[in-house]
């Protein structure tokens, strides 16, 4: 499956994501070798980069009294109000030390318009103003995805779903991901992208 059409997306591992991190996933940097194996291995490899300005609506410090991890009804839908995190230009919003940047053809960043989150490496969570990577696989002839990164939950679980949509054949790297689990919205999100059609795998079986 390692060939020209087929793409590899590495999601958000950065700092803030990693143990010691601002939003840290649990065990977040364990995936950082899947992910270098991986990106040795795919001739086209993305990295998705959470990017947000210090005023964004999502962070729970911006609402007077909010507490993170609570929510709010933005016009798109309900919004989880998150603890300040990949702050444009901070180490928290940089890749974790030891990703192998250098491999990544294409980085897309998310998340900076100050009103609107952005989970999905395709999609704003308004799931109509595009990121512009569905233009730039297509460009590339790219058929097939393979995913892996953080949060499984949120940001893997829309950009998996959101090319299930646009019509790619999506393969899940197991061992490649790490959730946050927020009152089991882990379990959810496997179950919610089953039944859309993510496959799943182990990185030993790619």
């Amino acid at each position: 499956m390692n060939d020209e059409s087929t793409a590899l997306i590495v999601i958000d591992v950065q700092n803030d994501f990693c143990p010691g991190g601002a939003l840290e996933v649990g065990e977040g940097d364990r995936i950082v070798p899947v992910c270098n194996r991986l990106m040795a291995r795919y001739p086209l490899c993305v990295l998705t980069q959470d990017w947000h300005p210090r005023e964004h609506f999502s962070f729970a410090a911006n609402h007077d009294g909010a507490e993170p991890f609570g929510t709010i009804e933005a016009p798109y839908g309900t919004q989880v109000l998150w603890p300040v995190h990949c702050v444009q230009g901070t180490e928290g919003a940089a890749f974790h030390k030891d990703l192998e940047t250098t491999r990544a053809h294409m980085i897309v960043r998310k998340g900076f318009r100050p009103h609107i989150d952005s989970y999905s490496a395709f999609f704003e969570n308004d799931q109509k103003t595009p990121t512009g990577l569905d233009g730039y696989l297509k460009d590339l002839g790219v058929k097939r995805l393979v995913m892996l990164g953080l949060a499984t939950d949120f940001c893997v679980h829309d950009s998996a779903v959101d090319a299930v949509k646009l019509g790619y054949p999506v393969t899940l790297v197991e061992d490649g991901c790490r959730g946050i689990d927020l009152d089991g919205s882990l379990a959810a999100a496997v179950a919610d992208m089953k039944e859309k059609g993510v496959a799943f795998a182990t990185s030993d079986a790619l």
